[in-house]
């Protein structure tokens, strides 16, 4: 007989109800436990949105470890309403009714409304080394048009993830995070850290996990997608601030071979009087043994003094980050320090040169890990992380991965926690070390809660195809709406094609990085990154040259949008807000927009639409060739339920209509939506340079709207003790009237007066203000 529990086990269990009614259970702080069909179910509110779902078979035990559940339930008066076939539990939001034959539940409100039905529960024993446990499967009834998103970053080209499976197992370009949420305004939670599959067919989808002793599910009830990873983050942390200069430009190589070389890119950036905040030092800055793999030191001669190569660049007033992996060669000290101490993990990883990754489950490897991060790295006056390969990577097959012990568990029990494991880490760390220095961290992976620890996600080691460049906009979006809300791509792509032979210098590949710098222009992260080809601006040529005036144009549009962006990120922290956003987060109600996956917002008030295929060059013969003689277009969807207007021209268009929009090689369709305030800076050469004295304020009409300009330190945790001030101006649409609050709030170094010219966009009219922090009325 198969060892399946699909509500009869095949254990002899005692069941407390002996009818097909819910009459009998217990009750637990905020809510109850009871017992149908030989499987425990409890059901607690974690407050009026939340509801904890744990079921496992009567008779076992259902302990459980989070690694992303870091919030604490409040304390609820719930009501529980007894019927002859079911049982009710209620919160303010939420109603979760019991099936008294089934045990299966319903999540509704009091008004009758059905947001998700559950389907089957199972439970397959299985062996986890010496340990009893089960293969976990929770299935639920989805309508046959809902859209859901989320489970993390996969490279699909599909915004709403319907009708399909996912493998959710960390992988280089695959994320895993077990959390989606529906049109339908709810989420789920999946708090379980084992390889899990998703599996959506006929309605009817399931999330199955390798390892499990009990399922383990939060329900969130929300009024909408904000609202949704807002109470995700009640549950699973806040994400903080990032310093301000990791929202300008950063230029980056796989690898710069010398301290030399290095410098030498920002020097030629500063000469050349292009805008540049950050430079990335790539691996094998420890030396070019495999054996002194990741020393998490400087060893090779090439960079003969390390803190005068951090120096200069802080001198040249940027920053750098420097590449740390979590694996080890088998002669540097830090090996030796874990080796001795029973903490590093046998499995194959890459480089497959008796290279071995450490236990990040296990705290005391984690003080070693930073241990060796602090004093022979980040005392040099290192800004920040790039923790590559946080997967981690793998080599070997999954069987031998899945048997390796962890201090957690099996690692096919917790594999996928690995991410936040390290990351968090790092973070907790040098958070505990300083407080002058925000905590900035790129990495490859992560994990529900991962959003706490002051990570930015990239999209790992993709390929320079216009197809894949396309991809990046549905991958970014979703693990956004996976509660992650910070993510940027390798401009060009990791690897370029051999389609462009010529890399860099190639035409063809340079239309190709030219669109992608202009989206990435709209991520979080504006990052050129990649191998094969060198990716600096002065590779396009020189002024004059089209691709060069096209990188250097978006670089000059990121800066002067930095305080739309800066402001953005606090809305993040402050409000939970995201800022790289579906189209279906603010459009919900405009059907057409849930499977749009090559538009998005940045923010709340830019429509953003990628250019993802190449109009102005073609290949004949292997010689790439131009074409600029005419000028194409791109197709738009303008989401419905207001007006938009064109960002590069002002001009304003209905919503709920598909347009053409002319794409010259230096323009991507961009709108702003009705309602939007934006301040536009004049650019700068870096983040800091100076503060904006004067602010341009473009308000777009046609509704109500606001926007609060945030300003703090640029750095350091102040900003957590209230040091930092905001600016709220409010659009009154019907009075043709802008209102400027009073300050709210100061810091140090602060404008006290300044001058906002203040456009209103499709009138001839501005208005100059001089601002001293009190309230302003503006009539237009």
């Amino acid at each position: 007989m198969q060892a399946q529990i699909k509500f009869t086990l095949c254990f002899a269990f005692v069941l407390l109800l002996a009818s097909a009614t819910a009459q009998t259970y217990t009750r637990v702080t905020n809510g109850i436990s009871l017992n149908i069909n030989g499987i425990t179910t409890e059901i607690t509110f974690f407050n009026n949105s939340i509801v904890h779902v744990k079921k496992y078979p009567v008779g076992t035990v259902a302990e459980t470890k989070s690694f992303s559940v870091i919030g604490k339930p409040e304390k609820l008066a719930v009501a529980i309403t007894e019927g002859k076939d079911a049982l009710d539990i209620r919160s303010k939001n939420v109603k979760v009714v019991i099936d008294a034959k089934s045990g299966q539940l319903k999540f509704g409100n009091s008004t009758g409304a059905v947001f998700l039905e559950e389907n089957s529960s199972s439970f397959s024993p299985v062996k986890d080394g010496n340990e009893n446990t089960f293969k976990i499967k929770q299935s639920f009834h989805l309508e046959q048009d809902e859209a859901i998103y989320g489970f993390g970053q996969f490279q699909n080209e599909r915004m709403n993830q319907r009708n399909q499976q996912l493998l959710l197992r960390q992988e280089n370009m695959r994320i895993a995070v077990p959390f989606f949420q529906s049109v339908k305004n709810y989420g789920i939670f999946w708090d379980n850290a084992s390889a899990t599959i998703f599996n959506d067919v006929s309605n009817i989808a399931s999330l199955q996990s390798e390892i499990g002793n009990c399922i383990d599910y939060y329900f969130i009830k929300a009024a909408n997608a904000d609202s949704i990873i807002a109470q995700y983050r009640l549950l699973t942390g806040e994400a903080p601030m990032f310093p301000k200069w990791v929202f300008g430009y950063w230029q980056s190589r796989e690898r710069y071979t010398s301290q030399n070389e290095l410098l030498d890119v920002v020097n030629r950036y500063r000469a050349l009087k292009v805008p540049l905040d950050g430079i990335v030092q790539d691996w094998q800055y420890w030396g070019e043994d495999w054996a002194d793999w990741n020393a998490v030191r400087f060893g090779n001669p090439r960079f003969p003094d390390p803190k005068k190569m951090i120096d200069s660049v802080h001198n040249l007033n940027a920053h750098i980050i420097i590449s740390v992996w979590p694996s080890f060669g088998y002669k540097t000290k830090i090996y030796k320090e874990l080796e001795e101490k029973n903490m590093l993990f046998n499995f194959k990883t890459w480089p497959e040169k008796d290279v071995k990754v450490y236990d990040a489950f296990n705290p005391a490897a984690r003080d070693i890990y930073w241990s060796h991060m602090k004093n022979d790295i980040f005392s040099l006056g290192m800004d920040g992380w790039w923790l590559d390969a946080t997967e981690p990577e793998k080599a070997g097959p999954d069987s031998l991965i899945d048997a390796q012990a962890t201090y957690a568990g099996s690692f096919k029990k917790v594999g996928n926690a690995f991410p936040i494991a390290s990351t968090g880490g790092v973070s907790d760390h040098q958070k505990q070390y300083t407080k002058d220095k925000r905590v900035f961290i790129l990495t490859r992976s992560a994990f529900a809660g991962q959003q706490r620890y002051g990570t930015m996600t990239w999209s790992g080691d993709i390929q320079g195809r216009w197809d894949v460049l396309r991809a990046q906009i549905a991958t970014g979006c979703n693990l956004s709406l996976s509660g992650i809300p910070y993510w940027n791509t390798d401009v060009g792509g990791f690897v370029t094609s051999p389609k462009y032979p010529l890399g860099i210098k190639d035409p063809a590949y340079q239309e190709l990085y030219v669109r992608w710098f202009q989206f990435g222009t709209f991520c979080p992260m504006l990052r050129s990154h990649g191998t094969n080809t060198p990716r600096e601006i002065y590779q396009l040529g020189n002024r004059g040259d089209w691709a060069f005036d096209a990188v250097e144009k978006y670089i000059h549009l990121r800066y002067q949008l930095l305080p739309y962006i800066y402001s953005n990120a606090w809305q993040v922290t402050s409000q939970h807000s995201t800022m790289m956003r579906a189209l279906a987060m603010d459009f919900a109600s405009d059907k057409k927009v849930w499977d749009i996956d090559n538009q998005y917002m940045f923010g709340k008030s830019l429509l953003v639409c990628p250019v993802t295929d190449s109009l102005y060059t073609s290949r004949a013969e292997g010689a790439a060739k131009t074409d600029f003689g005419k000028v194409k277009t791109t197709s738009v969807y303008l989401p419905s339920g207001g007006d938009w207007f064109d960002f590069w021209t002002g001009e304003k268009m209905k919503g709920g209509q598909q347009i053409s929009k002319q794409t010259p090689i230096d323009v991507i369709p961009v709108f702003v939506k009705s309602g939007s305030i934006l301040p536009v800076a004049a650019s700068k050469q870096f983040a800091l340079e100076h503060a904006d004295t004067t602010l341009g304020i473009r308000v777009y009409g046609g509704t109500d709207g606001d926007f609060t300009l945030y300003e703090d330190e640029g750095d350091n945790y102040n900003y957590e003790k209230g040091v930092f001030a905001t600016i709220t101006f409010k659009w009154n649409n019907a009075k043709s009237r802008l209102e400027i609050s009073d300050r709210k709030g100061e810091f140090p170094g602060m404008l006290q007066t300044r001058i906002f010219n203040i456009k209103l966009v499709g009138k001839d009219e501005g208005k100059v203000v001089k601002y001293d922090g009190k309230r302003v009325v503006v009539q237009f």
